[in-house]
């Protein structure tokens, strides 16, 4: 059931999504400066591409900075993502084919809004780990 929603979400949503985490990835390589917020962002398009059967969690070694690198993320690129899952979100939910595709888009506004400091892993590993 995961794959199959992987292939819908990907065909629906998770292209122009891991595009626009792209393109906000290519922009802040650009200065080196904002390297860190470029990688953080081509990780998450792979999580836009492909969001059933991974998790975000919070790495425990993260600090200050990226506390600090998060507020500098939302101001200038989160907020707009955010909104782009949101939109894609409230979409998917006017069909009741659609609600577990919207579910994983809102799934990701916590992330495209605050991405350091956070680790996507296979939800797998997480029942392992904790189940």
């Amino acid at each position: 059931m995961r794959t199959l929603l992987n292939i819908i979400w990907l065909v629906l949503a998770g292209l122009w999504m891991a595009l626009g985490y792209v393109l906000a990835g290519i922009i802040c390589c650009i200065l080196i400066v904002t390297i860190p917020f470029g990688i953080a962002s081509f990780r998450i398009a792979a999580y836009a591409l492909w969001p059933f059967g991974q998790t975000v969690v919070s790495k425990p070694t993260a600090g200050g900075w990226s506390v600090l690198g998060n507020v500098i993320w939302f101001i200038v690129a989160g907020i707009w993502l955010a909104l782009g899952h949101i939109a894609a979100g409230i979409a998917f939910c006017l069909t009741i084919i659609g609600i577990p595709l919207g579910l994983a888009s809102f799934k990701m506004v916590p992330i495209s809004l605050f991405p350091l400091g956070k680790d996507i892993v296979p939800s797998d590993r997480i029942m392992a780990a904790y189940g």
